[in-house]
């Protein structure tokens, strides 16, 4: 199964899927990591979110790599259309584990060269 992984930067986000997933697990939201894993090398990414299997999403302040159920009013996992409003959904926990498939990442520090640039030159060596 192919891992996304999202990288913002500013107003670019470009998404990027590997297979080896093991770097990666047991990082928790808030964790930054080498983009070498993704190919971005020189860049520092910072976990901001994702998303499992079931498209369930990751939330910070639930530990672990559990699914819960939990009362939300609004934030990651639920916009309510008034103001007031509660309901109870399912999320995941705030550690990466083998049901993850997508991570969010937002760029912390930036290599010598644009992802664009380090995209575009991948394009052209696979053509």
């Amino acid at each position: 199964m192919a891992f996304k992984i999202v990288v913002s930067q500013k107003a670019e986000t470009h998404q990027f899927e590997i297979d080896e997933t093991k770097a990666l697990n047991g990082l928790v939201i808030g964790d930054e990591f080498d983009g070498g894993i993704v190919g971005l090398d020189g860049y520092t990414l910072k976990i901001t979110g994702g998303s499992d299997k079931n498209g369930f999403t990751m939330k910070k302040d639930v530990s672990g790599t559990r699914r819960i159920k939990s009362l939300l009013t609004g934030g990651i996992g639920y916009h309510p259309k008034a103001d007031g409003v509660k309901k109870r959904k399912t999320v995941r926990g705030n550690t990466i584990a083998e049901d993850i498939v997508q991570i969010n990442t937002v760029v912390t520090q930036a290599g010598s060269k644009p992802i664009a640039e380090i995209i575009g030159a991948d394009e052209e060596e696979e053509e």
